[in-house]
């Protein structure tokens, strides 16, 4: 069991390194990356312009279990907002704000697809 969990975070991790590059690569400054806020945790938080934007990322070793971007429950979506807000406030931010999936399907070669204002 240990061996799956450990697996499950490697994953996730590669996959979040890959979105990471993903946004610098189009223009994006990456601010935090596993921000967290009491029991909420935002993937990355990055900003183009005066855009701040908060993302979650999915990764999956493959697709044959759905698309990654299909894993993001209404609870998670809830966790998000809340450290959003936290963080908006802590950073006193005062221009735009949008949330983002960036679902990371890890086949050769790996599939990254950018979900740009997935939610509000």
């Amino acid at each position: 069991m240990a061996s799956q969990t450990n697996t499950h975070i490697r994953t996730g991790r590669h996959g979040e390194g890959m979105a990471a590059r993903y946004l610098q690569q189009s223009g994006y400054t990456i601010l935090h990356r596993n921000y967290r806020y009491k029991r909420a945790e935002v993937d990355i938080i990055a900003q183009k312009d005066s855009l701040l934007v908060f993302v979650e990322v999915k990764t999956r070793a493959t697709d044959v279990y759905g698309y990654p971007e299909e894993a993001v429950s209404p609870r998670k979506e809830e966790l998000l907002l809340t450290a959003a807000a936290a963080y908006i406030e802590q950073q006193n931010w005062q221009h735009d704000v949008r949330f983002d999936i960036i679902s990371v399907t890890l086949s050769a070669p790996p599939v990254i697809h950018h979900i740009e204002d997935a939610f509000h």
